[in-house]
């Protein structure tokens, strides 16, 4: 116990004993503990103290291997960091920087130029004779500008607050979502003191309806992407355009709340459908509003793009200071960033996952089952390869399917649930999903790093 008070010091030892003092009398309490079992009880104190440190000192927060082939798995973390962004973070984080520091003038600086003069690279626009229906293109790159905070939630809220507070912002009923956690667009609008004029039905909402119910309280009209889900069958959306026209006819800003918000064109990884930040822009909406840490691939952040002006009204907001993010983030936005300028798309863990072809996981698959039928041949534990899809998650492109080989695990001795628990008791833990009795790996959100780990806790569990 002496050598355990000098590792460990001696608060921590003296609560580790009251620990397990407290569980040992609960079990004497409920009879659990006979005379013998007792007197081994208290012969292995000094073990089980040693076992309750090593459980109270350790992290919570802990590395897991995703088997479960979503990509943007909310639980797990989201958007797993580019190398980059972490050797940025650590290099920028355990020293000072110059996160509001102008170094070319020794004076204060802003902490937003370091990723605004990225975005300005990646939604710099096209010429105007690219621009849809020959209308002059979006806002030019010298006019965008872009700020974060820390959730795209809160890009909403502050945008919202900034430009239409005491007035209206026109929405479609059927664009009323809920998004992660029971939090509801209506319930962050209500908060930015903005009111909510809902207009269309459910499943068909037509510009008409907009144009309607515009007034002299007005201030924006929100459009809001349905990332999390579709309706399908009898329904109708305005097209982007006309609301695009709708609100410069009456000058009034239009403002897209993507959620997800790509920055490359998702059609040359097979995913339609998901619009990206800069077809927004180049339509002429005035505002995006978008996550960091879904399809772009960084760290928790909301980020709003759009024209400079508006975006100037938002920073000069109090409330803007509150939702600020830190240094960490701007570095591993900074670092994420600078892959797509780069067009180093690989480098970003996310859509690196997306580019996988079904042939490249089930080479991965077929190894990691051959491995383990040649090391377990007698097992319980039956492992196959069979043909699967992956999504991405995370509240992004809701009817997006990749193809994907499976690694499915069933045990005769084991129920599905049984066999998922023991995979979540490994170091690090394996989280799969189940279908059908079946456990399925897919090895797409597994990294090519992490594939011993998941063999060696499979040859564990067989």
């Amino acid at each position: 116990m002496q050598l355990l008070i000098e590792r460990e010091g001696h608060s921590a030892v003296v609560e580790g004993i009251r620990v397990v003092l407290a569980r040992l009398r609960q079990e004497i309490n409920h009879a659990q503990l006979d005379e013998k079992s007792l007197d081994i009880a208290l012969g292995g104190l000094s073990a089980a103290v040693e076992r309750q440190l090593r459980q109270s000192l350790s992290y919570s927060l802990a590395p897991v291997i995703n088997a479960t082939g979503v990509i943007l798995h909310t639980n797990l973390g989201r958007a797993p960091l580019a190398a980059a962004a972490l050797d940025h973070i650590r290099n920028t984080a355990n020293v000072y920087s110059n996160l509001e520091y102008d170094l070319a003038t020794g004076e204060r600086g802003k902490r937003d130029v370091h990723v605004d003069r990225l975005f300005q690279k990646l939604l710099c626009d096209g010429p105007a004779d690219t621009a849809p229906r020959g209308r002059p293109a979006g806002p030019s790159s010298a006019a965008i500008s872009t700020i974060v905070v820390n959730n795209n939630a809160a890009g909403v809220l502050l945008a919202l607050n900034s430009l239409a507070e005491g007035g209206e912002v026109i929405v479609s009923r059927g664009e009323l979502v809920e998004i992660g956690g029971s939090f509801r667009i209506p319930d962050v609008m209500s908060k930015s003191n903005a009111t909510l004029r809902e207009v269309g039905t459910t499943n068909r909402t037509r510009v008409v309806d907009y144009e309607h119910a515009i007034s002299e309280r007005t201030r924006l009209l929100l459009r809001v992407h349905r990332s999390n889900f579709e309706i399908t069958g009898f329904t109708e959306q305005p097209d982007l355009d006309d609301l695009v026209d709708l609100a410069h006819r009456h000058n009034l800003p239009l403002m897209e709340d993507l959620g997800s918000g790509a920055l490359i064109d998702l059609r040359s990884v097979g995913i339609n459908g998901e619009p990206g930040v800069l077809d927004s822009l180049r339509a002429g909406v005035d505002l995006v509003t978008y996550s960091g840490d879904k399809l772009l691939g960084g760290p928790q952040a909301g980020l709003i793009s759009g024209r400079a002006d508006l975006i100037g009204r938002m920073r000069s907001n109090s409330l803007f200071r509150a939702l600020r993010v830190d240094k960490l983030t701007y570095a591993a936005l900074e670092a994420t960033l600078l892959a797509y300028v780069k067009r180093d798309h690989d480098a970003v863990p996310v859509l690196r996952m997306m580019r996988l072809t079904k042939e490249e996981i089930a080479r991965r698959a077929e190894k990691i089952v051959s491995r383990v039928e040649s090391a377990r041949p007698k097992s319980s534990l039956k492992l196959e390869l069979r043909d699967g899809e992956s999504v991405i998650g995370g509240g992004a492109a809701p009817s997006a399917v990749l193809p994907t080989r499976l690694i499915a695990l069933t045990d005769s001795g084991l129920s599905a649930d049984e066999l998922s628990a023991r995979l979540r008791a490994k170091t690090p833990p394996v989280i799969a999903r189940i279908d059908e009795g079946r456990i399925l790996l897919d090895l797409r959100t597994v990294f090519p790093e992490q594939d011993a780990a998941l063999l060696e806790a499979l040859n564990s569990v067989a």
